[in-house]
């Protein structure tokens, strides 16, 4: 069992080496974006399915209460938390508009909306991604495939481009830290270190 833990701990490495080697400029692009909302009084929508679910609950908490910085609380909302608007949704019309009727009720241009998926396929994330982008909202992509539709349909694609849904999971929340800590160093330490 040994070898088994080390070669997942292998693959896990490799994944996101190549993953933070391919989108570099990308995660700091989309700092400054996120960063840029913030600072205009606009906010960060977050949502994905299952474990990208929870991925979007972890990085919205992670910039309203803190990263590792004190600081004011930013304005982060994942769309996944909400059962009674979800169920709703779901029920009356369809699974597929869970995400998209909240970005039509909540998302304002200027807005980020960062969709997390392992397959880029998901339909209500389709769905929430072209209404977002009209209606001004900037489209961002945790991906885990370059040939799902959602790589073509977002503003930025940061792609962890393996066939492993494990490592795609925690190659996503590697780059929502990664995330949280440039807004945070952009916008609350980067002064300090001109100084």
């Amino acid at each position: 069992m040994e070898e088994i833990i080390k070669k997942i701990l292998a693959d896990s490495l490799k994944v996101k080496k190549t993953f933070v080697g391919e989108n570099i400029s990308k995660l700091i692009l989309l700092a400054e974006k996120t960063a840029a909302a913030f600072t205009s009084d606009r906010k960060l929508m977050l949502c994905g399915n299952g474990g990208s679910a929870a991925d979007a609950q972890h990085i919205a908490a992670e910039f309203v209460n803190r990263y590792t910085l004190e600081r004011p609380p930013l304005p982060a909302l994942a769309l996944t938390t909400d059962s009674s608007i979800i169920t709703s949704i779901g029920n009356d019309y369809s699974f597929n508009d869970i995400f998209s009727k909240q970005v039509k009720a909540l998302g304002i241009e200027g807005d980020i909306l960062l969709v997390i998926s392992t397959s880029g396929d998901s339909k209500n994330l389709l769905s929430a991604v072209n209404d977002a982008r009209s209606r001004g909202i900037y489209a961002a992509g945790f991906l885990g495939s370059d040939e799902g539709k959602l790589v073509n349909l977002v503003d930025l694609a940061l792609v962890a481009n393996t066939e492993s849904t494990p490592r795609i999971q925690e190659t996503h929340i590697l780059a929502g830290h990664i995330l949280c800590h440039l807004v945070d160093y952009i916008l609350f330490q980067r002064h300090l270190s001109d100084e």
